[in-house]
């Protein structure tokens, strides 16, 4: 099955066997599953009061039923830095400072929507001629949208303020701090009934903050093979560079503020040295051609 071809590629005899040799295979897998849920249950019902996702998710990958997430890096991959798609609160101790500005920071956002100015536009937005892959409904439409405080290190004059009490409020809390790279905090809003399709970001030597400003109604978001609801003014921290996506299954737009923040696992040493790394990274794309 691993070496066949592309189904369009074989003829319908081979097809037909392909297909039913999945099937058998698929089968096999969720008797598996069952009989090693089965045979761990008293076990697992043993240790209820511990928290067992991270094993469940481990069954299913080992029966064969799942796939595993691990990190999948656009531009840096940093060496030996667990796949972990929802870290630990614990970490980031100040999100109960950000959670509790959630009435500030929707003030101004609804202030924002009531006179979007032009900069508040498509998320999405691939030149002409490039592959849009998995983007093509998304490009260039304002069915996912952004407005940034602060893109890519650079903050954000007039839209700093037009919000200055959440501009203040990103000056007190540790955003990762990379001249060129980062921090970014953005105001991210989906129309009703859109879907963001799986994607993953750039670098694991960060982690990205989300906070619900605007929720109307369901909305959904799955990093790896966990799904979460997002609830009101309710932050998480999550690792973007593992396959995750979103749905807005409301009926009015959906709108949350976006942070990146450094992966607690790398040191401040690390930290610096990154940030070193890719200016010089930067430096030597940017200058002229020998």
């Amino acid at each position: 099955m691993k070496i066949a071809p592309p189904d369009q590629e074989l003829n319908p005899g081979l097809l037909k066997a392909v297909q039913a040799a999945r099937e058998a295979v698929r089968a096999e897998a969720v008797a598996l599953q069952q009989y090693l849920r089965t045979e761990t249950q008293p076990l697992r019902c043993a240790h209820a009061d511990a928290p067992l996702g991270r094993f469940d998710e481990t069954l299913d990958v080992f029966a064969g039923v799942a796939k595993p997430f691990p990190q999948e890096p656009l531009l840096l991959n940093y060496a030996r830095l667990p796949a972990i798609p929802f870290h630990d609160r614990a970490a980031f101790p100040w999100l109960a400072q950000l959670e509790a500005a959630t009435p500030i920071i929707v003030e101004e956002l609804q202030a924002i929507l009531a006179d979007p100015p032009a900069e508040f536009g498509p998320y999405i937005k691939y030149p002409p001629g490039a592959p849009v892959n998995q983007w093509g409904e998304l490009n260039h439409s304002r069915r996912w949208s952004a407005y940034g405080l602060w893109i890519d290190g650079v903050r954000q004059a007039e839209a700093c303020r037009r919000c200055p009490r959440t501009a203040a409020l990103l000056d007190t809390l540790p955003l990762m701090d990379q001249p060129g790279f980062a921090p970014t905090a953005t105001f991210s809003a989906l129309e009703p009934h859109t879907h963001i399709p799986p994607h993953t970001g750039s670098s694991n030597a960060r982690l990205l903050v989300h906070l619900p400003l605007i929720l109307p109604g369901p909305a959904r978001f799955r990093v790896g093979a966990e799904t979460r609801d997002w609830r009101l003014g309710e932050a998480w921290v999550f690792d973007d560079t593992i396959e995750h996506e979103a749905w807005n299954d409301a009926d009015e737009m959906r709108v949350i503020l976006i942070l990146d923040v450094w992966n607690p696992l790398l040191s401040s040493a690390e930290r610096a040295l990154v940030t070193q790394m890719q200016a010089a990274w930067k430096r030597y794309f940017e200058s002229p051609t020998p």
